[in-house]
């Protein structure tokens, strides 16, 4: 990945004056008063849920279409010099660009289409970021580039692999449940056949990966204890400890016996495996890992859903950074939906002034709520927009269609 992104590099023209770059930059600025950005996220944000019936006859839709296409040879493929093309610039590579765009669908077809990147370029580009799960930008910037260069074969071994995948779930949906789509890193909760709320999410990264589950959440935990896992007692603890001796202390972190006396971080070993005989539990707070609030559903491999102190991770394209556990973006308005039926009366205010309080609360759900942690990595919706996203697990590539709980 290096390499090539050494060799995109090279292909930025040297002729390029300080001025160009400046008036380049400053149009680029300005690029979305349009409002771009937001019309191609509207179109990927209809509400009917990714785990649903109408998504598989959409995908069946989108299968017909992309059939007759790969048939015929699919898209060209993009050039190198396309890389880091934005509004405002005139390159060759411009024209190819535009009819890959127009082979997706992400621009209207143009029988005379220039070497400048115009603003119906920019529109296109952003499409194509939003249908894709990338930062909408505008620019051909490197996830951009090589999304854009995946063959339509692929695409279309994506929609059929997915069909099957929703066809076979959405038969067995409840009324009201949570889905997190593992590829999409993303989180939808629904009631009634319509998505109510979406979430980005942190998922697993790929060697520890967020299990498929199909499960009930029961129980919040406001401000929670973290009792670290021993896996990353083992793998992540023990080399922190070793290059920081007062990283537990800064980050609130108690060791105990299996008697409940507490060990202080000086007495173990950390250039061995010594520390996995202990119980680490961080304190409730700011720099608590699973931040104001732990979601649980019951699973065999000891996940859940939580907050997060690291919110930058959302803002990511890749947000494949856990272990195995669900980070929620925005997780008070889901808790707030998760507890909405309790007798206690618990909306958003309430579930705010929870997390303030930093006091330890464990509420029991009233009513369960099912959850099913899924991969799906294309879908599509009632508005014709077909997303993909990257096959990270290699699901796809085993070609997977039915998952247990694994």
């Amino acid at each position: 990945m290096a390499g090539a992104s050494a060799a995109l590099t090279s292909t930025l023209r040297a002729e390029d004056s300080l001025w160009d770059i400046f008036s380049r930059d400053q149009v680029l600025r300005n690029a979305d008063t349009g409002g771009a950005t937001a019309a191609a996220e509207a179109a990927i944000e209809t509400p009917e849920p990714i785990l649903s019936f109408d998504t598989a006859n959409n995908l069946q839709l989108a299968i017909s279409q992309y059939e007759p296409f790969v048939a015929a040879g699919g898209w060209e493929e993009i050039p190198r010099d396309a890389y880091r093309l934005k509004l405002g610039e005139s390159r060759g590579a411009a024209i190819k660009l535009k009819r890959r765009l127009m082979s997706s669908g992400d621009m209207p077809l143009d029988e005379h289409a220039s070497d400048s990147v115009d603003e119906a370029t920019d529109r296109g580009i952003r499409a194509f970021q939003a249908r894709h799960g990338l930062l909408v930008n505008g620019q051909v910037d490197e996830p951009t580039f090589y999304a854009l260069s995946v063959p339509a074969q692929t695409r279309l071994n994506q929609l059929y692999l997915n069909f099957q995948r929703v066809q076979n779930l959405a038969g067995n949906l409840s009324d009201r449940y949570v889905v997190v789509n593992i590829p999409a890193a993303s989180i939808e909760a629904v009631e009634m056949g319509t998505v109510a709320q979406r979430h980005v999410a942190v998922v697993g990264r790929v060697e520890r990966a967020t299990p498929i589950v199909d499960s009930k959440i029961h129980q919040i935990n406001f401000n929670p204890y973290w009792h670290v896992p021993k896996s990353i007692i083992k793998a992540d603890l023990t080399k922190y400890m070793q290059e920081d001796p007062e990283y537990l202390t800064k980050f609130r972190i108690h060791i105990y016996d299996g008697k409940g006396n507490e060990i202080q971080p000086t007495q173990i070993d950390w250039t061995t495996d010594e520390a996995v005989q202990y119980m680490f539990r961080q304190e409730p707070g700011a720099e608590n890992s699973m931040g104001h609030v732990k979601i649980n559903f019951y699973s065999k491999h000891d996940v859940y859903l939580h907050d997060t102190p690291a919110k930058a991770l959302f803002g990511e394209n890749a947000r494949f950074h856990s272990s195995g556990c669900v980070r929620v973006g925005t997780v008070n308005e889901l808790v707030a939906w998760l507890l909405r039926d309790n007798p206690e009366g618990w909306n958003l205010d309430t579930v705010n002034q929870a997390f303030d309080s930093n006091e330890r609360l464990d509420v029991e759900i009233k009513n369960q709520v099912p959850i099913h942690t899924t991969y799906i990595t294309a879908w599509a919706n009632r508005q014709g927009t077909v997303s993909f996203r990257d096959d990270v697990y290699n699901f796809d590539a085993e070609g997977k269609v039915v998952f247990e709980d694994v």
